[in-house]
């Protein structure tokens, strides 16, 4: 089971600054290399400082520049909300610059709130990422298209420039099961990840990719379901408890936009009460030591996950972010490439 590091896009408080807000990002790029991680994702939001990232591309074109190996991906672009016949163009560019290392991580939108003010509602936006996948998909891989459907019509048209990997990995986010089952059959990577820590749901949601791939037989075998979790390695059982209650207010703000109102000021998210307690997100969550998140990563390897993406960003300083970093590298990674040599 390989390790992607989720990179920290949760601003609390503006005032430190955009500028050194992107700075931590790069600086965990460059030590996730270092470190042993696979990959680094990059989200995309806008208009609010909690997964706070405009422009994804761009981001990984940075770090594309200051690494050498490290695979980079988008998790995830909203499709919905751009004109595929100039993202195009943009994929392609961001193929080359980053020399192939880029993984488009794709997705319909997820914060209501979000996707109404930029013009998509959220209950339009799944039929317009489908058209808007399937256009994307004609754009990259063939060199004239035209198309007619619901929200593209438009005559013959070629890219440029033309994106040097063929294909171009895409990653679809997905939480349903038939969804992934059906990007999976299609011959996409497929994210996704269990709230609610139910182990029962992981091993359906792996069973269900895995069905999807076999109908491809050795081409699916290429691909990989990814799992995204909060963790963090903490130094003991005071600052896994310290933690916890951080990540329980960056849940306010994360659920006021995903699944409450939307309450919104100045680009800053306002906390609302939460359903769920301190002790049922801190049993979730893989907020904890080291040999309790390998147990609990257990489950995920044994269920056939692929890839762990470790969402780090809840509010803590830089220097304790970087510090998990090494804990997770020293002690989680080397267990678990251990493990894929056994299974191998």
């Amino acid at each position: 089971m390989d390790f992607n590091h989720f990179l920290t896009s949760y601003m609390p408080d503006p005032s430190i600054g955009s500028k050194t807000h992107f700075k931590n990002m790069i600086e965990q790029a460059i030590l996730a290399e270092k470190l042993g991680y696979k990959t680094v994702s990059i989200p995309e939001h806008h208009l609010v400082n909690l997964l706070m990232m405009p422009s994804p591309l761009q981001m990984a074109v940075k770090i594309a520049a200051l690494t050498k190996e490290i695979n980079i991906s988008t998790s995830v672009v909203v499709l919905p909300l751009h004109d595929m016949r100039t993202y195009a163009g943009e994929v392609a560019t961001a193929d080359i610059l980053t020399e192939g290392r880029l993984i488009l991580g794709v997705g319909r939108g997820a914060f209501a709130w979000e996707m109404h003010r930029l013009g998509t509602p959220i209950e339009k936006s799944r039929e317009k990422f489908i058209e808007s996948l399937d256009v994307l998909q004609k754009l990259l891989s063939e060199e004239e298209v035209s198309y007619q459907g619901k929200y593209y019509n438009f005559d013959p048209i070629t890219i440029m420039p033309r994106p040097i990997s063929n294909p171009i990995q895409i990653m679809i986010a997905a939480m349903d099961l038939d969804s992934i089952k059906n990007a999976a059959s299609r011959g996409f990577h497929v994210q996704s990840t269990v709230l609610s820590g139910s182990k029962e749901l992981l091993k359906q949601r792996v069973n269900a990719f895995k069905e999807g791939s076999l109908k491809l037989g050795e081409e699916g075998k290429l691909l990989k379901i990814s799992m995204q979790r909060m963790a963090y390695a903490a130094i003991n059982e005071s600052d896994a408890k310290e933690k916890n209650k951080l990540a329980y207010e960056y849940y306010k703000r994360f659920d006021n936009v995903f699944t409450g109102p939307g309450k919104v000021k100045n680009g800053k998210i306002e906390p609302l009460p939460r359903k769920q307690t301190l002790e049922e997100l801190t049993e979730n969550l893989l907020i904890c030591s080291t040999n309790e998140m390998i147990d609990k990563l257990n489950v995920y390897a044994e269920a056939g996950v692929d890839e762990i993406i470790i969402s780090s960003g809840f509010g803590q300083s830089q220097s304790e972010m970087i510090e998990s970093m090494y804990r997770i590298s020293e002690e989680v990674i080397p267990y678990f490439k251990k493990f894929n040599t056994q299974v191998a």
